[in-house]
């Protein structure tokens, strides 16, 4: 494989925090899947994701999440191959789907929206992952 296949090929499979912001503030349909515990989903989130532990995906997705929808999954880091786990299971239903490089650990140290039993906030962005930028509206 050349070199320009290959990161094709990664982008193709990949996502990152930033990007998908991007995605869901222009509205694109995209289910974001949080594939963690149950208690790592207690401690936050990304707003608005479901959550179906990776093991669930191939029972519950067939009924949950319609057929030809993108998906994007996403665990806790970059430490953690649950993401890759939940997007191989996705990928074997025949879901286009993406995982979220860095997971929740990076959607949250870049300032993006968390929800969790105390409503969606977010956290102030970590200089060394993201630029402080003025806040707008979720």
């Amino acid at each position: 494989m050349d070199r320009t296949a290959y990161f094709e090929a990664k982008l193709a499979h990949e996502t990152d925090a930033s990007d998908l912001y991007a995605a869901l503030k222009a509205g694109e349909q995209v289910t974001v899947v949080d594939v963690r515990s149950d208690e790592a989903w207690a401690q936050g989130r990304v707003s608005g994701a479901v959550h179906m532990h990776y093991r669930e995906i191939a029972e519950r997705a067939p009924q949950e999440i319609p057929a030809g929808s993108e998906v994007v999954v996403y665990c806790w880091s970059p430490g953690c191959n649950a993401g890759a786990k939940g997007a191989l299971e996705f990928a074997k239903l025949g879901y286009a789907v993406r995982e979220m490089i860095g997971g929740f650990e990076y959607w949250v140290r870049e300032g993006y929206p968390v929800e969790d039993r105390d409503g969606v906030h977010r956290r102030p962005v970590d200089p060394l992952t993201g630029v402080p930028r003025v806040r707008t509206q979720a």
